[in-house]
């Protein structure tokens, strides 16, 4: 079927439309990472010489090895508690109708509008009256209270697509509820939860606005960390720190798409 001069004019527009709104995005980190292989010590570009040497910084600086074990720490405990607590409120939201069901989906997931900076410094001043000190337990609240949303969506996609038939033979062949739950709902829901883990662990290494409220210099992650180093510092050491964190989470998040499905999960499948 021929098309239309007029379809082919909206279909080419649409196209150089999407490739400049793309460029307009990727541009940035385009030029932080070949800032990164500057010689000199000054962000420049494009660079006068080459050289590897602040990728090597950016792996040897003590704070900034601090900064990476406090924030794996943070990750690790505040992914974790997120997947548990978000997958439990996501299957009850799911499943069963109450009283203000809506009133607390829409309180779990207003940390996706609530300014992150808002939510450190009400956790800072609910640690500071209620006396709790800004140590490890404080910073992990504030992380599971902002990933929670992405773990409850993740589960909640994945329950959508879940065949409930396979529940229902199971309740038939005279599995109690909760027999159920362990060997037939929970393992269909892996894989909604395991990406949930991961896109919280992702977003929880990554944050740095709320933290720089409630970390210390003791429990530091490594965005505070890098942030007190641009206050001293203008060598491209960041740059090249920018560029290992954009390397690493692309390759997590490729593997994580392989296994899992991300595209499915998330409900984004154009098919």
């Amino acid at each position: 079927m021929k098309r239309s001069p007029g379809t082919l004019l909206l279909r080419w527009s649409g196209r150089v439309l999407v490739a400049a709104i793309l460029l307009f995005v990727l541009l940035p980190g385009v030029v932080v990472a070949i800032s990164a292989f500057n010689d000199r010590a000054i962000l420049q570009f494009p660079p006068q010489s080459w050289s590897l040497r602040w990728f090597w910084r950016a792996f040897s600086y003590a704070d900034f090895a601090k900064g990476f074990w406090n924030g794996l720490t943070v990750t690790v405990w505040a992914s974790s508690i997120a997947a548990v607590v978000g997958s439990a409120f996501a299957f009850a939201i799911h499943r069963y109708k109450f009283v203000l069901r809506d009133f607390l989906e829409g309180i779990l997931l207003s940390p996706l509008i609530i300014p992150h900076y808002t939510i450190g410094l009400g956790v800072l001043i609910l640690a500071s009256q209620t006396g709790i000190g800004r140590g490890f337990p404080l910073v992990i609240f504030a992380h599971v209270v902002m990933v929670l949303p992405f773990v409850m969506r993740s589960t909640y996609i994945s329950l959508e697509n879940l065949d409930t038939r396979l529940e229902l033979a199971a309740s038939s062949l005279g599995a109690t509820p909760l027999r159920i739950l362990f060997t037939v709902t929970i393992p269909l829901l892996i894989p909604g939860l395991l990406s949930g883990w991961l896109f919280a662990a992702i977003l929880s290494f990554n944050e740095f606005t709320a933290t720089l409220f409630v970390s210390s210099q003791a429990t530091q992650t490594l965005p505070v960390a890098m942030y007190n180093y641009v206050r001293e510092f203008a060598d491209p050491t960041l740059a090249a720190l920018s560029v290992i964190y954009i390397v690493v989470t692309a390759t997590l998040l490729t593997i994580a798409n392989s296994f899992l499905g991300l595209g499915k999960i998330l409900n984004v499948d154009a098919h």
